[in-house]
């Protein structure tokens, strides 16, 4: 499967909603702590801190492959990139993925 290119402007968007939810984890992880006692503080939010860690793994796990993988049904793709496995530049022409 080749794709004959990507769109500039949904690029600039995944990448911007992207940034904003790393910069909404740490605003959460004040949030949280401010909730609860003073001694429970940094506890809560390396909680935060360890959720994104956990979720970034997860997208690189299945979450790819479920967004770009084959074409089994028009919304959800398969597991056929899962580990990121057979990620080319071959799939993405023009562009500078190496």
């Amino acid at each position: 499967m080749t794709i004959s290119g990507l769109n500039s402007g949904d690029t600039a968007w995944v990448l911007t909603s992207a940034a904003l939810v790393l910069l909404m984890t740490p605003g959460l992880a004040f949030f949280y702590g401010g909730l609860v006692k003073g001694n429970n503080v940094l506890n809560t939010m390396m909680m935060s801190v360890i959720a994104m860690g956990i979720c970034s793994m997860t997208w690189a796990v299945v979450g790819f492959s479920l967004a770009f993988g084959g074409d089994p049904n028009p919304m959800v793709g398969d597991l056929s990139r899962a580990l990121l496995m057979n990620v080319h530049s071959e799939l993405w022409p023009g562009t500078r993925i190496q």
